[in-house]
């Protein structure tokens, strides 16, 4: 049947040719590495945006996002091939370790005399990895009644390569689905008010996150350096060479003793000597050493 969108179309379907010409261009974009199964995945992910631009294949799509003479046709296309799961304190392991061991670490750091504690969200997604953490620290400080210590002593940066996901973020606004996947009423009645079909964060949380455009394929020195790193269920999606140089970065920008904490179904058997493996109640979790 044709289809009234794309009246010239002389095929809807993804040729071979075009799926590796977007697997190219995607892993040089973005890291993902896109194996030959997802194919039917790709092509329904990029269907929706074709009309949009005005392409009549997949090949015209590919086209237009390598000449770039609009970005937002590149930014469209990450947006469409990124996945957005994500939960309230999702896996609970790595907010338990962080509570316990993390949490007063930093804040007998702060007092004595550290400036701030930095924390690294490196695939935030829509936000509520950020915003968990941000509850876990105001929490713990209010549970150890750490008067000489403020939230706001804590940052936490969130980034993504999603524009779409980072809008949710910063805005800070959920539905009844998204606020109920993973937490718990007590939180829930602490950190938001309802407004019409919206939860909205508490302004508390929000003065200690920071969200950011940011590609994990770049130079991470303009971040500067933070004392605990979250990259959980990213570094799944791309190639053994990438996944390398993408630790050994942030292990440049971890100081003696800092944290990074990786996805339930990831470790760092490859890379064995950039970090101490430990564990805390049955979670694993990995320590700069010194």
């Amino acid at each position: 049947m044709r289809n009234p969108l794309l009246p010239d179309s002389p095929s809807l379907g993804l040729t071979p040719q075009e799926f590796q010409g977007f697997r190219t261009f995607i892993e040089a974009e973005s890291g993902i590495a896109l194996g030959e199964e997802k194919t039917y995945l790709l092509e329904g992910r990029l269907k929706p945006i074709l009309s949009r631009f005005g392409c009549n294949t997949y090949g015209d799509l590919l086209a237009k996002a390598k000449a770039n003479l609009n970005p937002l046709v590149r930014q469209k296309l990450i947006d469409a091939i990124t996945t957005n799961e994500t939960l309230w304190f999702r896996d609970k392991g790595p907010f338990v370790v962080f509570e316990d061991v993390f949490m007063p670490a930093a804040v007998q750091r702060l007092r004595n005399g550290a400036a701030k504690i930095r924390i690294w969200s490196a695939a935030s997604s829509t936000g509520q990895e950020c915003y968990s953490l941000a509850m876990v620290i105001h929490n713990y400080l209010r549970a150890h009644r750490e008067s000489g210590v403020q939230p706001g002593q804590f940052e936490i940066l969130g980034t993504d390569i999603s524009t779409e996901a980072l809008s949710v973020a910063q805005l800070g606004a959920y539905d009844r689905f998204s606020v109920e996947r993973g937490l718990d009423q007590a939180n829930q009645n602490l950190y938001f008010k309802q407004n019409q079909n919206f939860w909205i964060i508490d302004p508390q949380l929000k003065k200690i996150v920071t969200f950011k455009k940011f590609n994990l394929l770049e130079s991470f020195h303009p971040l500067g350096v933070f004392d605990c790193v979250f990259l959980r269920n990213v570094a799944i999606y791309f190639s053994f060479q990438t996944k390398v140089s993408l630790v050994r970065k942030i292990r440049a920008l971890l100081p003696p003793g800092g944290l990074l904490f990786l996805g339930s179904t990831e470790s760092l058997t490859f890379m064995q000597h950039d970090f101490e493996t430990k564990e805390h109640q049955k979670h694993v979790y990995y320590r700069a050493p010194g």
